[in-house]
């Protein structure tokens, strides 16, 4: 009796320390933990900077881009971004999610992810046991806002490509195109850098925020673009008055204040890292803004409010990939570069590569985020995010992402061409998409 009325106690002592062990144990896959493990600070964060993060694609790049293109295409810009936001929504539901963030099996684990959250399949909060769905990416704020703050990231990527074929796109065959990258261009790069097992993500390549994902990504993906679909009626030969460079500041400013989610969210916790990250995209920023207007100062003798617009998110754009990772003095110096960088890539470079990129999406964001991601190599201090850059690794990445989506965006190009065809008629061209797509105009 006695040693029965002690053994249990005792026996509980023996295993309470590997229960909890257990309970606390870093995850390999998503799984269920205990509620209380939730920080909730964390939570709130993530929720805002997903919030902040779908504003700047509606309606900042909205904004941005239809302010740039000539007055009969401007709904048709607005309807592809609006409709790539909601496509790309159900895409990410329905599986582009599981690819990028479960980590697949055998073989193919290192390439891309596997099917168990397809349709956000366990993605639960069960009251009665006091358990949530977390994944192990970030196992302290739940699975559902964890990827609707990725979901945020799909949704962006996909959207800035639009700024490449506007103008000349078939609406139906941009919503196929886009449909298909989604899934097995973007879901396998996330994949590749930011879930652990991602073979980028083993060689150590350090991308806080989306300078490959994102950036070099969808750059290289507009390029590619432009290249396939040739260029647009009268380029080169004809002025392409912009509809309202207003509106493209009032996007660019949406995409300046929504980029601290991108960035500071990227830290997955409201914590000194977030705020350092804050303060290194506001000056990259700033930085970029004022080097590109100076460059152009020089060059043409007059800065301009389209400048200083593209000058700032080429800062943006390029700190990205290194927010978390240095100091707010390495911030200014990136900014630096790649607004002079990217306004040699929005101009020289762009005439080199003979693409009408109409929207500059590659002199943009694939030159800035390369610029990033390697000064990301350069700069990157252990003491701020714990690890140490290599240039080396930084340009492997840049290049494993630029050939694959240079690659496969081709691809899928042709299919889509084939299928539906790419390109709108000559005449729906020069009466702009807006009728002949929507049946739609601005009003006077």
């Amino acid at each position: 009796m006695w040693v029965g009325a002690w053994a249990t106690p005792v026996a509980w002592a023996q295993e309470a320390p590997a229960a909890v062990a257990a309970a606390t144990a870093p995850l390999a896959r998503p799984g269920l933990v205990p509620v209380g493990q939730i920080n909730g600070a964390d939570t709130a964060w993530l929720m805002t900077a997903t919030a902040l993060v779908l504003l700047m694609t509606l309606p900042g790049i909205a904004l941005f881009y239809a302010g740039m293109v000539r007055r009969k295409n401007v709904l048709n810009t607005m309807a592809s971004v609006v409709a790539i936001a909601a496509l790309v929504s159900l895409l990410w539901y329905g599986v582009a999610y599981s690819l990028a963030f479960t980590p697949g099996a055998g073989g193919l684990a290192g390439w891309i992810g596997g099917f168990e959250r397809a349709g956000f399949a366990g993605l639960e909060y069960q009251h009665a046991t006091g358990r949530v769905a977390v994944s192990h990416v970030a196992p302290h704020v739940p699975e559902s806002v964890y990827s609707m703050f990725q979901l945020s990231f799909a949704i962006i990527t996909a959207a800035l490509m639009v700024g490449a074929f506007v103008e000349r796109m078939r609406f139906g065959a941009m919503l196929l195109f886009v449909g298909l990258w989604t899934v097995c261009v973007y879901a396998p790069v996330a994949h590749w850098v930011w879930e652990p097992g991602g073979w980028l993500a083993q060689l150590g390549a350090l991308d806080f925020a989306g300078g490959s994902v994102v950036h070099v990504n969808a750059g290289v993906a507009g390029l590619v673009c432009a290249w396939f679909l040739g260029r647009r009626l009268g380029y080169g030969r004809e002025a392409f008055e912009p509809y309202s460079l207003a509106f493209t500041m009032v996007g660019s400013g949406l995409l300046w204040v929504g980029w601290f989610g991108f960035n500071a969210g990227s830290a997955i916790a409201a914590d000194g890292r977030a705020g350092l990250a804050l303060a290194a995209t506001h000056l990259a920023a700033a930085a970029g803004a004022l080097a590109w207007m100076l460059g152009e100062w020089v060059v043409r003798g007059r800065p301009s409010l389209l400048g200083l617009c593209s000058g700032l998110v080429a800062g943006l754009v390029a700190i990205t990939p290194a927010a978390g990772f240095v100091t707010p003095r390495s911030a200014v110096l990136i900014g630096a570069v790649a607004g002079l960088a990217c306004y040699w890539g929005a101009t020289a470079l762009k005439r080199w590569l003979r693409a009408d990129d109409s929207l500059d999406v590659f002199g943009v964001h694939g030159v800035g985020g390369i610029v990033g991601s390697l000064l990301t190599g350069l700069l990157a201090e252990r003491s701020v995010g714990g690890v140490a850059g290599s240039v080396l690794t930084q340009a492997l990445g840049v290049v494993a992402v630029m050939a694959f989506s240079a690659v496969a965006t081709a691809a899928l190009l042709w299919i889509t061409d084939r299928v539906v065809g790419l390109r709108v008629d000559e005449n729906t061209e020069q009466t702009g998409l807006d009728i002949a797509q929507h049946r739609e105009r601005l009003g006077p």
